[in-house]
């Protein structure tokens, strides 16, 4: 557990922001070859909300994914050695079920080892905690 796991559920207005600001960033990706469209939005531990969309490009390697996006944005904004979300939802344009792949499952981690990751769908919302995502995450320092 980190020093973070001590933060209350989300209320429902958190969690409904939260969602509303990935969905309505969804709609902005940049995906013309996938038409994968996919909005994330990052609850940080100060109560901002940042949003991130995936943007492709014609070199594949070089695209970046919405959880990423949104997670880089928040720090770019917030910054300092202290950053930590507290949750983080992620949306697929047209509702489908999707969960962040593995290299953002590794970047969530790093700034919310004990964050709620939110996939909301057309049928209703999951919500998972990081750890059950990703058990073992990569440390650099010992666990």
């Amino acid at each position: 557990m980190s020093e973070y796991s001590h933060l209350a559920p989300l209320s429902k207005q958190q969690r409904s922001q939260l969602v509303q600001a990935a969905q309505s960033v969804a709609n902005r990706a940049y995906a013309p070859y996938s038409h994968f469209q996919v909005g994330a939005a990052v609850l940080t531990e100060t109560g901002q909300i940042f949003g991130g969309c995936n943007v492709e490009n014609a070199s594949y390697g070089l695209a970046i994914c919405a959880e990423r996006a949104a997670i880089f944005a928040a720090i770019a904004q917030e910054g300092g050695a202290n950053f930590q979300i507290r949750a983080i939802a992620v949306v697929h344009a047209n509702r489908l079920p999707l969960s962040p792949c593995g290299a953002c499952r590794q970047v969530i981690a790093e700034f919310g080892p004990d964050a709620e990751v939110i996939f909301s769908t057309a049928e209703g919302e999951i919500s998972v905690s990081m750890t059950e995502l990703l058990p073992h995450s990569f440390r650099l320092d010992p666990l």
